[in-house]
């Protein structure tokens, strides 16, 4: 039965696996800073990472143990991102992980390894290590909260979620936990994610619903229109729920699928809602396209608008805003087909603004959660962005980021 304390037990909720997150003084603001994520048991691993070229040291390490296919921890850090630092960042990244294998005795290369918070600042290592020692000492199967709060930097929140589903006669469990709020825009976002399942599944479907998932999810999720160095969602299924191994893609695969992309698609949600200084969350959708990478172009290119988003602070029902940018998305559109709807309420269609409620339209816009529906006219095709305004905070924030 999933219930809100399963919820809260995010990557401890499937059997199997402890979790911590500790002070190892690597952030100024002295919270929480660096967790570990481990199974005994050892797990089929997979991982989907930044396509920004300029990648960090961490995602250097862990694309090299998700190639391995197993793994026995997660170490994270928050505070300093150790990218653009060179080989003494890939130095550092390769000991966070032989220090945590070290202390929980399994392989150096069974430990993924990320970082997040300021680029081209090298890790203090020193910190590190007492820290990972410290977090190894912690671990718990009520961790995953401490865990949670240790990853995050500009959000206002730790996301964590869970579920079950049952698998071949079994129980299967999901949990996860992720931080992101700002330099969000796919493909990949400025975020951590971590997935844990009892699930005993063969390592190659696993990367593959982990590669398709993410596609509709976090790389359908847009803050500010900038790419991090460091983005990774990273999956650890032990087995440990007994169900016979998933080997091929047959209904048990589609199950655990399912399960996966509702996980991620949760907390795709509530990172656009989490964004920097947000005030509204917005979901774009865009149907009647001719293929799913037109109306994705057409979702981003709105929801990426600096023009909507403030439009969308200020609660002001600006359509022609929304318009525009459909128009100069690169996708072949016939604006006298074209319909956009705010909240339902229609705002532009047969090429003209359209006739509204005023008082109706302003009610929705007062909402923290609307809805901007687009539709072409065109295809079959449709896709769901998840966006956010911007506010005076962002700019603060972002001002203020790195002292």
């Amino acid at each position: 039965m999933f219930t809100e304390e399963n919820a809260k037990k995010g990557v401890t909720f499937p059997l199997g696996f402890k979790a911590a997150g500790v002070k190892a003084g690597i952030k100024k603001s002295g919270n929480l800073d660096l967790a570990v994520i481990y199974t005994e048991k050892e797990a089929a691993v997979a991982g989907t990472f930044t396509q920004n070229q300029v990648f960090a040291a961490p995602v250097a390490v862990s694309k090299e143990v998700v190639k391995g296919g197993k793994a026995h921890a997660i170490v994270a850090n928050a505070g300093c991102a150790n990218a653009c630092t060179g080989e003494q960042g890939l130095a550092d990244a390769k000991a966070m992980a032989s220090l945590t294998a070290k202390e929980l005795g399994c392989g150096d290369t069974e430990v993924i390894v990320a970082s997040t918070g300021v680029i081209g600042v090298n890790l203090p290592m020193d910190k590190m290590t007492a820290g990972i020692k410290n977090a190894v000492s912690e671990l718990s199967e009520d961790g995953s909260s401490n865990a949670g709060n240790a990853i995050v930097t500009t959000d206002t929140y730790s996301k964590a979620c869970s579920s079950e589903v049952e698998i071949g006669g079994k129980k299967v469990r999901f949990g996860a936990i992720a931080k992101g709020s700002g330099m969000i825009q796919p493909n990949m976002a400025t975020m951590l994610c971590f997935i844990t399942t009892d699930a005993d599944i063969d390592q190659k479907l696993l990367q593959a619903a982990l590669s398709d998932v993410v596609e509709v999810t976090f790389n359908m999720i847009s803050i500010d229109g900038d790419m991090s160095t460091n983005d990774m969602a990273i999956v650890m299924a032990n087995g440990a729920a007994g169900n016979k191994k998933i080997t091929e893609k047959d209904a048990d695969y589609e199950k655990f699928a399912a399960a996966l992309k509702s996980i991620c698609t949760g907390l795709s949600q509530r990172i656009a809602a989490d964004g920097e200084g947000a005030t509204k969350f917005l979901t774009i959708n865009v149907s009647g396209a001719k293929t799913f990478a037109d109306a994705k172009q057409v979702a981003m290119s709105v929801a990426k608008s600096p023009l909507v988003k403030t439009a969308f602070f200020g609660q002001d029902p600006n359509w022609g805003r929304v318009i525009c940018a459909v128009g100069y998305a690169g996708v072949p559109i016939a604006p006298e087909k074209t319909v956009v709807k705010f909240g339902g309420i229609p705002v532009y269609a047969n090429g003209v603004g359209a006739s509204f409620d005023e008082k109706a339209l302003r009610d929705v816009m007062s909402e923290h959660d609307i809805v901007i529906d687009i539709a072409l006219g065109l295809g079959d095709a449709d896709a769901t962005v998840w966006s956010c305004d911007f506010s005076y905070e962002y700019v603060k924030i972002n001002g203020e980021y790195h002292t």
